[in-house]
């Protein structure tokens, strides 16, 4: 039976395990690789630069979104889509946990909502991140002086470099699945005998057995790596990723909320500053001197620390297994990161979408439409303060209804537009090929979430 086969059988197993519904995003397509305005101009104009450019010797699709962008860069690098390492998808411990999922199935335990983002392919599913890794690999390419047996020619990258891939995908994946943990008793009852609520418990013990089962298989690949300056660096984003969980307020279930508005104004231009959080030594800890409060700089160190550190450092990484130079690789970082942003700042968005919030649904009250309203219209921050003990205390549909009538939006997008062609600026630079297309279509379906 073939590798694909058994992965499509083995995702059957877990979707009916998980229950039916999510629902798979259309086709889209890729575009030609213009300049970065071009790219990231309206909908109406990359139409128009389709139309114009029908007759070049490469066909263009019609239309473009993150699926069809996706389903393409995987046939550049030649490795499936979702989970790069069947190896320990399939094991025996992680077919357990398939397995034991089950039995949460009916409960309200978060775990469940999290193996449904994992599973089914969808726009917000985060595990792209090791095909990004790898079509930065194969764009930039690897110096002469690596052997031809670390070389895997059949798809342009490094061996090295895949299993970098695998470790960013299950860093991420542990990650996610530790957020699914539930405060089951507030800290001035701990240590006390827990209620009769065993569904709760046990989704507790799979989100933490299963997260540390994936974190400690990605920590043993990157030490078999034995590359020191890899390890430091990686190991600073998992730094990063704790750090994350610890910045600005949360109500007892450590759901974040935002700061008091208060910083200085922020103001949102497509040329404006992109240095936040660069460091010259990027494996330092983040300072967070004068950023809670700043719409744009608290929704950036968040976001920054849960996901772009990891993905900007793992594109970094890979230009360190391939023996690049020191500046390169600091662009490396620079795509990922800003890639990463760009992609939250598409996410975020995504809730206020319609004018009305369906009864039930919520949304993170520090994405940055909230954020930046908040800044607007500061009287707003006194329902969210409801949320301190519990974010179900609050009325997201006010919320929801407040931010889409003010100049939230607007900064969320041009936010978005910012850090995309951040992204596309370091592309450019890099000379043409398959993997840098591949990279460029990845953010111009952004536009389109």
């Amino acid at each position: 039976m073939s590798l694909s086969r058994v992965w499509n059988l083995h995702r059957a197993v877990l979707r009916t395990a998980l229950t039916r519904g999510a629902t798979i995003v259309g086709t889209s397509s890729r575009s030609p690789a213009v300049t970065s305005a071009r790219l990231l101009s309206s909908s109406s104009l990359v139409r128009e630069k389709q139309t114009a450019s029908a007759a070049a010797a490469k066909p263009v699709q019609k239309q473009h979104d993150w699926n069809r962008a996706v389903s393409e860069a995987e046939k550049i690098v030649g490795y499936p889509t979702s989970f790069l390492s069947l190896r320990w998808l399939l094991s025996d411990e992680i077919a357990n946990v398939a397995l034991h999922l089950r039995k949460l199935v009916g409960s309200n335990h978060p775990l469940l909502k999290t193996a449904k983002v994992l599973i089914y392919n969808g726009k917000n599913n985060m595990q792209a991140w090791g095909l990004i890794v790898l079509l930065v690999s194969k764009a930039v390419g690897h110096a002469p002086s690596v052997p031809d047996l670390e070389q895997d020619k059949s798809a342009g990258v490094l061996h090295s470099q895949r299993a970098l891939a695998e470790i960013t995908e299950m860093i991420r994946t542990a990650h996610l699945v530790h957020q699914g943990l539930v405060n089951l008793q507030p800290l001035a009852n701990a240590g006390n005998e827990l209620s009769g609520d065993s569904d709760m418990i046990f989704g507790n013990k799979i989100a933490l057995l299963s997260g540390d089962y994936l974190l400690g298989n990605a920590c043993l690949q990157l030490a078999g790596l034995r590359n020191q300056a890899l390890i430091e660096l990686i190991s600073s984003s998992l730094r990063d990723m704790a750090e994350s969980n610890f910045i600005g307020d949360r109500d007892v279930q450590n759901n974040p909320l935002p700061t008091a508005p208060g910083g200085q104004p922020s103001a949102v231009h497509v040329s404006g500053d992109l240095g936040f959080g660069d460091l010259e030594d990027n494996t330092q800890p983040m300072s967070i001197k004068d950023v809670m409060g700043n719409p744009e700089k608290e929704w950036s160190l968040r976001h920054i620390l849960g996901a772009g550190s990891l993905l900007g450092k793992s594109c970094q990484g890979a230009l360190i297994l391939a023996g690049q130079a020191v500046e390169l690789q600091k662009q490396g970082y620079l795509f990922g990161k800003h890639l990463s942003l760009a992609w939250q700042a598409c996410i975020d968005l995504e809730p206020f979408s319609s004018p009305n919030l369906p009864p039930g649904t919520t949304f993170s009250l520090v994405s940055a439409p909230v954020l930046f309203h908040l800044e607007h219209d500061p009287s707003l921050y006194e329902e969210i303060k409801k949320g301190q003990q519990s974010v179900d205390d609050i009325d997201y549909a006010k919320i929801h209804a407040e931010v889409i009538k003010g100049p939230g939006l607007d900064k969320t997008r041009a936010l978005q537009k910012k850090h995309s062609l951040a992204a596309m600026t370091v592309l450019n630079e890099l000379p043409p090929s398959d993997a840098r297309t591949a990279l460029q279509n990845i953010i111009l379906a952004m536009q389109d979430l």
